[in-house]
């Protein structure tokens, strides 16, 4: 995957805070060799308080064509945007920037329609179902924006930071209820009744976390899914197998995402 690494490389960036976790270095930078691109995806951690400095540094480079952002940092990332996708302006939220003529940026996310992809792939059904989906970050707001255009008949949301930050999920249910589309009202931790349950927060991440939900309460015929990468199986992934339930990982959803990545970074989208 090296054989092309030269000056002539173009570079692109993933940056967050952690960034240990992320497999888009590889991933996306295997794409960009598939298709015959010499490029190469680098990690970046860095710190929200170092964010903007970051990229204006990052900028003045010329062969830097783009930007993948992960937690927690895409909704800061939006407003480092000159231009954007309808839906990144609808949700002031972005995953993934890239330049515009001016060598501005120009941003999108595709986290949301990535992972709907992914559950159509593995066969889960979103038409008129009952969904609960943990969390409200960007990766959730996209994820929840994406549920409802895909025809889910109710979402609910819960985020486990709603103590600390309540007007995020607040704001959330407001802007998508504002579509008029299906009922999406505020959710809690308890899976009972619903179809379809969703984790797009980083619970499941650290040794010792539990499930974002109450797994005990599981019924085979739900379907569970989760964003998270690494680990590749969760414990509320295991939770959700060990109950007879279809299941989606990260790694699956990452796939998703990463192919609508690479067609916007390459302008092929």
């Amino acid at each position: 995957m090296l054989e092309q690494l030269s000056g002539a490389t173009r570079v692109h960036f993933i940056v967050g805070d952690p960034i240990v976790q992320v497999k888009a270095p590889f991933g996306v930078t295997q794409a960009f060799e598939a298709l015959g691109h010499n490029a190469i995806v680098v990690p970046a951690h860095v710190s929200s308080v170092d964010l903007v400095a970051w990229v204006g540094a990052a900028s003045l480079s010329k062969n830097v064509d783009g930007i993948i952002v992960t937690v927690p940092h895409k909704f800061a990332c939006f407003d480092l945007c000159s231009t954007t996708s309808e839906r990144a302006a609808f949700l002031r939220t972005v995953n993934t920037l890239r330049r515009n003529v001016d060598g501005t940026w120009h941003g999108d996310t595709f986290d949301g329609l990535g992972f709907v992809q992914a559950l159509r792939s593995k066969g889960c059904a979103l038409q008129g179902k009952k969904t609960l989906l943990i969390g409200a970050g960007g990766a959730g707001s996209a994820i929840a924006h994406a549920l409802i255009l895909a025809g889910v008949g109710k979402l609910a949301i819960h985020d486990a930071d709603t103590l600390r930050r309540p007007m995020r999920r607040n704001a959330l249910i407001e802007r998508l209820s504002s579509l008029k589309l299906g009922k999406v009202i505020a959710g809690s931790a308890d899976p009972t009744g619903f179809d379809i349950v969703l984790n797009a927060t980083t619970i499941g991440t650290k040794r010792g976390d539990q499930s974002p939900v109450d797994s005990k309460q599981f019924t085979p015929e739900m379907f569970i899914g989760c964003v998270i990468t690494e680990p590749a199986v969760t414990p509320m992934i295991t939770a959700a197998r060990a109950k007879g339930c279809n299941t989606l990982t990260g790694t699956d959803m990452f796939l998703g995402v990463r192919d609508l990545m690479v067609k916007f970074l390459l302008r092929r989208d």
